[in-house]
């Protein structure tokens, strides 16, 4: 006898009809996906149209339009401290600042490793020490983690840096949208959206430079009052390694390299406990490796107020008067 089962009534053919809830939640999550990897590289590419500042800078150095002959690398010191332009009018070579606030040492070793894939590789690299400098970064101490967002993805060195440091960094790279909704604690992503319509924001940067016009006041005296037992920054092994990798790369590269530690005010160095015990790691490392180092700690310089606005920062005048007189040094140096 023939079956009278109509079409719609067996196992397959009911199939859509007893699942499309499925199908409806699979289409809601694939179009949800789709919107966020769209949303991740419009911003990322809109932060990667800024021309201007900070953005501006990193995005000439990822983009390969910098090729310096002479590149300065280091923190926050190091972007407020050295004016490219006056290097450039004093020895007639070509300068750039890849300084960066609140790099640690593994962080400056990344930024230089990517700015060396991305450009052709500087004559001379200055490269600056502070008082941290053997001390490296540790999870959740990575400073503005959005500003590097653009860059993640393609860049390994930058991406494997942060992964060393934080593990929550593979989020940053492998979740779209991750790194701007979670860690963007300055809307950056807003910035990105702007960009496409042509805005850049003032520019404050100066060849990778970052003058500060801030004067000196009380708060050195407020906190050498509450420092009374002084401080003490360790040595990390890690530090140090960070350090030496970064002279060893330059040597294999065939880059010169000059360790200097930029004037600071005289005052605070007496503050800091092991300041020998560092300086004799900056010392060892110079001698071993013929690494010219440049103390700049007993500089006329670093006793003069007004060029500070920090015990540890100079303002754009004091970034004058030390530029100067290191550029005046570079000129007259014998290869």
């Amino acid at each position: 006898m023939a079956s009278t089962a109509s079409p719609a009534s067996t196992p397959l053919a009911a199939t859509p009809r007893r699942f499309p809830g499925l199908l409806k939640i699979a289409g809601f999550f694939a179009l949800l996906t789709a919107l966020t990897y769209a949303a991740d590289w419009i911003v990322s590419a809109g932060l990667k149209r800024i021309t201007t500042s900070k953005f501006g800078s990193l995005n000439r150095i990822m983009a390969g339009k910098v090729n310096a002959d002479i590149i300065v690398n280091g923190s926050s010191r190091a972007l407020f401290h050295y004016d490219p332009r006056v290097i450039t009018a004093i020895t007639g070579r070509s300068a750039y600042n890849i300084g960066m606030v609140a790099a640690r040492t593994n962080i400056q070793l990344a930024v230089l490793k990517s700015y060396l894939k991305n450009n052709a590789p500087p004559k001379l690299v200055l490269q600056n020490l502070e008082s941290f400098s053997l001390v490296t970064a540790k999870s959740g101490e990575i400073y503005d983690p959005t500003a590097f967002q653009p860059y993640l993805r393609r860049e390994d060195d930058l991406y494997e840096a942060f992964r060393r440091i934080s593990p929550e960094a593979w989020k940053w790279r492998h979740i779209p949208m991750y790194g701007y909704a979670v860690e963007d604690l300055k809307f950056t992503w807003a910035l990105g959206l702007l960009a496409w319509a042509g805005y850049s924001g003032p520019e404050i940067y100066h060849q990778g430079f970052y003058p500060r016009y801030d004067q000196w006041t009380d708060d050195f005296d407020k906190f050498r009052a509450s420092a009374i037992h002084g401080l003490k920054y360790d040595i990390d092994p890690a530090g140090v390694a960070a350090l030496t990798e970064i002279i060893e790369l330059c040597r294999a590269r065939g880059i010169d390299l000059i360790l200097v530690y930029s004037p600071e005010f005289y005052e605070a160095q007496v503050l800091l406990q092991n300041r020998k015990e560092i300086f004799a790691v900056f010392r060892q490392l110079s001698e071993k490796y013929q690494v010219p180092l440049w103390d700049y700690s007993d500089s006329p310089l670093s006793r003069q107020p007004s060029l500070f606005y920090s015990s540890q920062h100079m303002n754009a005048n004091g970034a004058e008067a030390f530029t100067t007189d290191l550029a005046r040094r570079l000129r007259d140096r014998r290869p």
